[in-house]
């Protein structure tokens, strides 16, 4: 069989973005410039605001440097615990992302179960976050948006699915790269057993480029069953149908109490 016996997604713990975006969405005055990003979008206003609430809630480090936080660090333990207790045969080779909060995630998993340690272990750049480009200066769309209100225009013409972030990426950049990362699965990990500490546009992309999916069911999987954080998606061989014994989803969104 030419792919992988066994191929395990599981995204990263809940990290510091998380947080930031729970607490900007308890500000008062951030509810009020989305209000007026929706009712009023020439008001002069709102340049200012967007300024100032990018300063207030700059996050201070990269996207890839950005840490999983203490509710993360115990969704980590808990899938790395769940899966061993589960029965779950350790991969033999694992690919992480090389984003701190994936790494972090596969350290904390590798706690509470040590076998991980005896994986080989891949940094895999193709499965790392979609890169926001720009974006990133202000770790908010809305802000992004008017700080630069042609791009909302290309953004609102585009798309979700097709829109490129100034300098970043879009969906189909993802799912481009991550069918590179699978040629690899089957061109040199036929057989084995593969784990992947990622991201969840990486999964739903994994997902898509399995089974053939389309902008908007892409776009469905997103808004309605979108990859949780620590969740498990399982994808299994058929060795007894030969070169035809691709992966077959088994699981999706699997998570562990914690």
């Amino acid at each position: 069989m030419k792919w992988p016996t066994e191929l395990l997604l599981i995204r990263h713990a809940e990290s510091a973005y998380n947080i930031l975006r729970s607490k900007k969405n308890a500000d008062a005055e951030y509810v009020r410039f989305k209000e007026l990003v929706k009712s009023d979008r020439r008001n002069p206003e709102l340049r200012a605001m967007a300024e100032m609430l990018s300063a207030r809630y700059a996050l201070g480090h990269s996207d890839r440097d950005t840490p999983i936080t203490p509710k993360g660090e115990a969704q980590a333990r808990a899938v790395g615990r769940g899966l061993r207790a589960a029965g779950e045969a350790c991969p033999d080779v694992i690919f992480v992302s090389p984003y701190l909060r994936t790494e972090q995630t596969l350290a904390l998993m590798t706690k509470e179960w040590p076998e991980l340690a005896k994986a080989k272990v891949y940094r895999e750049e193709r499965i790392r976050e979609k890169d926001h480009g720009l974006a990133l200066l202000y770790n908010d769309q809305e802000i992004y948006f008017v700080m630069h209100s042609g791009q909302r225009e290309l953004y609102e013409l585009l798309g979700d699915y097709d829109y490129r972030y100034l300098n970043g990426e879009n969906i189909p950049d993802v799912r481009e790269r991550n069918l590179s990362w699978i040629a690899t699965l089957t061109r040199e990990f036929s057989g084995k057993r593969v784990m992947a500490i990622t991201h969840h546009l990486t999964i739903l992309s994994t997902r898509a480029n399995f089974e053939r999916l389309g902008p908007e069911e892409f776009l469905h999987l997103d808004e309605h069953e979108k990859p949780l954080n620590c969740s498990v998606t399982k994808y299994i061989g058929k060795p007894e149908l030969g070169n035809q014994g691709r992966l077959i989803l088994e699981n999706y969104n699997q998570t562990f109490k914690f």
